[in-house]
């Protein structure tokens, strides 16, 4: 047995912390190594767990986090838990947490087991802020590779129109047009409000809500409707960068659909009566309540199933298909990404566009010259 002396609690009495061993040289060992954990005003502690760690972190290390993510990342790192939870967090190594992320190699993506390794960490270093622990093992382990994530798709030019043609007469049918046509986030165009698709009446009013001036099929032509991208469903209710927050017109088509959704959702109000909850959201449940990621996911699958594309399919693909359509008919990346709210043109070229025609034809072209 071991013991060091802390000082004198508030009753007097003397505080001890008390350590042992099978033999002498390992209690000296473990004594040596809580008189350096002393000094550097660490105050460990045998019962303090993994687990502890973790959920003092969720819920104190994660001002201005949206639920949304502090659910993903419970949702991470949960299976790690389950491996290593239970151990002291003093005595957790850099092994324990390799051997944890490589058993979820082949259920996580890189990416998954990226965040897991990155929660995990941050987790630790709240605990060090705290004096806890003496040092983050988690930074020292390099996230393994996992399988192969889904690669993110476009919709060729005749799917697009098919999808088009399945949503008409669904509730879904203005989303679908405003993604593939304007090429909005999903999150933005469930945050979307009425007061922020506007139109252009004249030069004394400007732009004013089509709540209040109305759809005028007489403006649709001349690029007099837009909407003002400026909220998200994001923490906060920000876009997701700066140059996302921006205006975009409104081609003829989506004019149309919000026109017809405007009106639907008029009757949807009529026939919910003191159910109905204001919002002011295009996008809203039959009682104006917002919509969830899962809804829109799960109504866009019925209409990709019934345009016969199947069902492997996620909204975010429409914004994928306006940004490779926007490129397969010239227009420059540096524009595309200015209709996106891409930060970089890097990322609308790297990320989201999709050839959707042959890209490289300059060889064959010169090949049919040569050998006619």
């Amino acid at each position: 047995m071991g013991a060091i002396s802390l000082g004198y609690g508030p009753d007097g009495k003397r505080i001890r912390r008390k350590i042992s061993g099978k033999t002498k040289q390992e209690v000296r060992a473990k004594l040596e190594a809580l008189h350096q954990e002393m000094n550097a005003g660490v105050r460990s502690s045998s019962t303090y767990t993994v687990r502890e760690a973790v959920d003092d972190w969720l819920r104190e290390g994660l001002d201005g986090t949206s639920d949304r993510t502090r659910t993903l990342y419970e949702g991470l790192l949960g299976p790690v838990l389950d491996a290593i939870g239970a151990r002291p967090l003093r005595d957790l190594g850099a092994r324990d947490v390799r051997s944890a992320l490589s058993q979820l190699a082949t259920r996580y993506s890189t990416r998954s087991l990226q965040i897991t390794r990155n929660s995990l960490e941050r987790a630790i270093r709240h605990a060090e802020s705290n004096d806890l622990v003496g040092r983050n093992v988690a930074a020292l382990v390099k996230t393994p590779q996992g399988r192969s994530g889904r690669r993110s798709k476009s919709f060729t030019l005749e799917q697009a129109k098919e999808l088009l043609a399945a949503s008409e007469g669904t509730r879904l049918h203005a989303y679908v047009v405003l993604s593939l046509l304007v090429g909005i986030r999903t999150e933005e165009a469930r945050a979307l409000r009425w007061d922020h698709v506007v139109t252009w009446v004249d030069d004394s009013a400007g732009w004013q809500p089509v709540t209040t001036a109305g759809f005028d099929p007489a403006r649709a032509g001349e690029d007099r409707y837009a909407i003002y991208v400026w909220r998200s469903e994001r923490h906060g209710g920000d876009t997701k960068t700066e140059k996302s927050r921006r205006t975009l017109s409104l081609p003829r088509r989506c004019v149309e659909a919000l026109r017809q959704h405007i009106e639907q959702q008029d009757r949807d109000r009529l026939r919910a009566g003191e159910l109905w909850q204001e919002h002011d959201l295009v996008f809203a449940s039959r009682i104006g309540t917002p919509l969830t990621a899962n809804n829109v996911i799960r109504a866009f699958r019925i209409i990709t199933k019934k345009a016969g594309l199947g069902e492997d399919w996620v909204p975010r693909e429409m914004r994928h298909t306006f940004v490779s359509v926007l490129s397969a008919n010239g227009v420059p990346v540096e524009s595309i990404a200015l209709l996106a709210g891409h930060e970089r043109s890097a990322t609308t070229e790297a990320v989201y566009r999709h050839e959707i025609r042959p890209a490289l034809i300059q060889g064959a072209e010169v090949m049919d010259k040569i050998f006619r």
